[in-house]
């Protein structure tokens, strides 16, 4: 008697790279160059074109929405895929990345709040890869709000209100950021001793395990 499909164990599906959380998430992406270019044209404080300025704060929005509904859409829908495990932070990073160079270039930010906050942003997200072969390091509370705080502050400090409002606006701004610096610093050093403790267990206990 032949067998038939029927009586083939099932495998479970493999989910499509080709689904809607992963095609936000290149759209964020394509965002990055038109905010980046906003944002230079407008200039600081929207000195040279206000309305650019407002186009930068815009854009920056709509790719933050886009972040929390491609994970919200895969999680509810089961589309959790490699390629979105790996563009959606680096999407990230590359949106937030450009809005901590651009504010410095255009002096409403310094430089040293920025390089610290994206070495610690890419250093922890290269340290992920190097630790994967010995377990994965799922996102903490501290660094979900961390991606809160300083997205709280680039809006604000992206809004060209200072002079509409006045100073204090900026003042707020910086709040904000500091906020955000503390907490980035912190979860930083927090993601470096839980990778080491990751390793150290995954040895004593024989491992690495070999995910390919």
């Amino acid at each position: 008697m032949t067998t038939t499909d029927s009586q083939t164990p099932s495998q479970p599906a493999k989910t499509s790279n080709w689904n809607l959380p992963n095609a936000l998430t290149t759209l964020r992406i394509l965002m990055v160059p038109f905010f980046v270019w906003f944002l230079v044209a407008g200039g600081a404080f929207g000195e040279a074109s206000l309305g650019m300025r407002w186009a930068a704060f815009v854009v920056f929005g709509l790719a933050m929405l886009t972040d929390k509904l491609d994970g919200d859409i895969a999680r509810a829908r089961g589309l959790i895929t490699s390629f979105g495990k790996i563009a959606d932070p680096i999407a990230d990073k590359l949106l937030t990345g450009s809005a901590f160079v651009v504010l410095s270039l255009l002096g409403e930010l310094w430089w040293w709040v920025t390089i610290v906050i994206l070495v610690r942003e890419w250093g922890i997200t290269l340290m992920r890869f190097v630790v994967i072969r010995y377990g994965v390091m799922a996102a903490g509370k501290g660094g979900k709000l961390k991606t809160v705080l300083q997205t709280i502050a680039l809006l604000v400090m992206l809004l060209p209100l200072v002079p509409v409002v006045g100073t204090w606006w900026a003042w707020l701004g910086w709040f904000f950021m500091t906020l955000a610096l503390i907490l980035t610093v912190v979860t930083g050093i927090d993601y470096v001793i839980k990778a080491w403790k990751l390793r150290r267990d995954a040895l004593a206990a024989g491992r690495p395990v070999d995910h390919s």
